[in-house]
């Protein structure tokens, strides 16, 4: 298995005065998802957690809704020249029933750390319909353990329609921060991390990819059937872009915030789909893009106008 940093040296260079010393880099490698055998995509990620990336990244596809559709996901080829297994290629086989869908060039996706989605054919194919719409009211579910890997239970994940008060959308970005075991030593990962809307911490996943971040978070849920997580904050460092929106809607949760600005086509996305969507989410200043309904205004704050 790959690691999650790696060592490297550097020049380094402080006012004027020259050292070498050993510096601690995230790692990147190629992960390539296979389903029934077949490739499906590449992606660019940081080793950890590949199995449930592999079932996130199917659920934003519209391919898993749900654990008892997953059969089972397996490591296979990808031997170095010394016959080691890279642990960089997994196997995703569906459960008997489940529909696979048709693999062709065109749906074949190549994905880079910093886009997740730029081999789709076109707009249409990533506007895939949910299962859970986001204004319906289905049972809450479980929280899952940023530590452990067994679910445990949170009392307070409410059902959906939800609400979210200012206070506790403003305290997310430190609590976020907080809990990036790996960005300390690095600087360089991306984090997203699923909240209760009373801003209790959930999971929280790092990549050098902000999109695999998020299919690893939606993929723990799936395998611990958690899914649709529609009493849940998605939180994300960096930009909301369209992938993202795109990812939130499919795994039912109903309020994406970020520390950046959202896109315009993410921006589009959550309106159409009823998906609250916060941007410039620093301090205590936020941008509503849309889904507004679910944000509690603070105390005595003039009502917005055009």
């Amino acid at each position: 298995m790959g690691r999650v940093t790696e060592r490297r040296r550097v020049i380094r260079i402080r006012d004027g005065a020259v050292s070498t010393r050993p510096d601690t880099l995230v790692a990147e490698e190629p992960l390539e998802i296979r389903l029934g055998g077949k490739p499906l995509a590449i992606t660019m990620r940081t080793p950890g957690d590949d199995f449930a990336l592999a079932a996130g990244f199917l659920v934003s596809e519209g391919v898993l809704a749900s654990a008892d559709e997953l059969a089972n996901i397996v490591y296979c080829a990808g031997a170095t020249a010394e016959g080691e297994n890279t642990y960089n290629v997994v196997d995703v086989r569906l459960a008997d029933g489940v529909p696979v869908p048709e693999i062709t060039l065109e749906r074949n996706v190549y994905t880079t750390s910093s886009c997740g989605l730029c081999g789709k054919a076109s707009l249409d194919a990533v506007r895939t319909t949910t299962r859970w719409p986001l204004d319906a009211s289905p049972a809450a579910p479980d929280g899952i353990d940023p530590v452990r890997s067994d679910p445990i239970r949170h009392d307070q994940v409410r059902h959906d329609p939800i609400r979210i008060d200012t206070a506790t959308l403003a305290a997310l970005p430190d609590r976020l921060r907080a809990a990036q075991r790996v960005f300390e030593r690095t600087g360089g990962l991306h984090a997203a991390a699923l909240f209760t809307t009373d801003g209790e911490l959930l999971d929280i996943r790092e990549d050098v990819g902000r999109h695999n971040a998020v299919d690893k978070i939606v993929g723990r849920a799936l395998q611990q059937g958690q899914l649709p997580l529609s009493s849940c904050v998605l939180m994300v460092s960096g930009r909301a872009s369209f992938e993202l929106a795109q990812k939130a809607v499919m795994a039912g949760i109903p309020v994406l915030a970020a520390v950046s600005a959202p896109s315009s086509l993410a921006v589009d996305l959550a309106a159409e789909t009823g998906l609250t969507l916060v941007g410039f989410l620093r301090g205590s200043s936020m941008n509503v893009y849309a889904g507004e309904h679910r944000i509690a205004l603070p105390a005595g704050a003039a009502t917005p106008t055009d």
